[in-house]
């Protein structure tokens, strides 16, 4: 190829690539940039940032509702990712066995509520965890426990949540079960020749195989569960809501929500933001190097 047709394959590639070049630039490189710039003002929309250096930085460890966001929203990531890992992993389990013919329904029937607008989830989380006559404490009645007032128990305000996270575990359910069908039969068959279990089976060889698919979804639901918003705003701060108990609900994201839109403190909010990008790129580094020592990757050399 000559120098001339080399150039004209470049000038067209990145002819091709300019809008989404353009795009990242303008929706995504700015404002980051942008953002950390907004970090070390005082800035409040109406008046023009103001140079402040790391006082907003300095003021963060000085918050107590930073340590109590942040408490929260630990606590909801680690019981929200096992109960998601766990929950999609069953339900791929009983897809996998599933006939042909039936599994394309399940498949479908599973991952529709995945479209479900989450402000509606946070509607039906009132409507379903109500104290006195929601669904699930009805429900609960009929085997005659007495159950907890999940909306206004502080303690029971975030494992409420966490149950209906399981609501959209569509998505999850499905890498998971195109995983498993990647699975090689003849190790599965291999290990019950040899007298294994379907547990011992499960254990030992389909689980190690599909962990890859299996630290996918533990991270990015990680990454998703620190910036949980949508649900826990609409059942307990959104339309002026003042009935149900808050704080147990106030995580990270909410309270920059707050303070970038209710107080109009955008350096402020800016500085937590990129607080918790350092917290979540920590975590996922830690992850990685966990994995390194969990996740089997097939064809890999040991």
């Amino acid at each position: 190829m000559t120098a001339t047709a080399r150039r004209s394959d470049r000038r067209a590639a990145f002819a091709f690539l300019s809008p989404w070049l353009i795009g990242f630039a303008v929706f995504t490189a700015w404002p980051l940039g942008y953002s950390v710039y907004l970090s070390l003002t005082d800035y409040d929309v109406i008046n023009d940032p103001s140079f402040v250096g790391f006082d907003n930085y300095a003021q963060l460890f000085a918050d107590p509702k930073i340590s109590l966001a942040l408490t929260n929203t630990f606590l909801f990531t680690i019981m929200q990712v096992p109960v998601h890992v766990i929950v999609s992993l069953m339900l791929a389990l009983l897809l996998s066995q599933a006939a042909q013919r039936s599994a394309g329904f399940f498949r479908t029937l599973f991952f529709l509520p995945k479209m479900t607008p989450p402000v509606a989830i946070g509607i039906l989380f009132l409507l379903l965890f109500n104290g006195q006559n929601g669904l699930i404490n009805t429900v609960l009645g009929f085997f005659g426990i007495d159950g907890p007032s999940w909306t206004t128990d502080p303690a029971w305000v975030k494992p409420g949540l966490v149950l209906m996270s399981a609501w959209s575990v569509g998505a999850s359910v499905i890498i998971l079960l195109a995983a498993l069908q990647n699975v090689p039969r003849e190790l599965v068959e291999s290990a019950r020749m040899d007298g294994a279990g379907p547990v011992r089976t499960t254990f030992s060889i389909t689980l190690p195989m599909i962990s890859p698919a299996l630290f996918f979804i533990i991270i990015v639901n990680t990454i998703a569960s620190l910036q949980t918003f949508d649900e826990a705003y609409t059942a307990f701060f959104g339309a002026g809501n003042t009935t149900y108990s808050n704080d147990a609900a106030l995580f990270y994201v909410i309270y920059l929500f707050q303070q970038a839109f209710e107080f109009l403190h955008m350096g402020y909010a800016s500085a937590m933001a990129w607080v918790l990008f350092a917290i979540i790129m920590v975590i996922t580094a830690v992850q990685l190097v966990v994995s390194r020592r969990l996740v089997y990757y097939e064809g890999e050399a040991k």
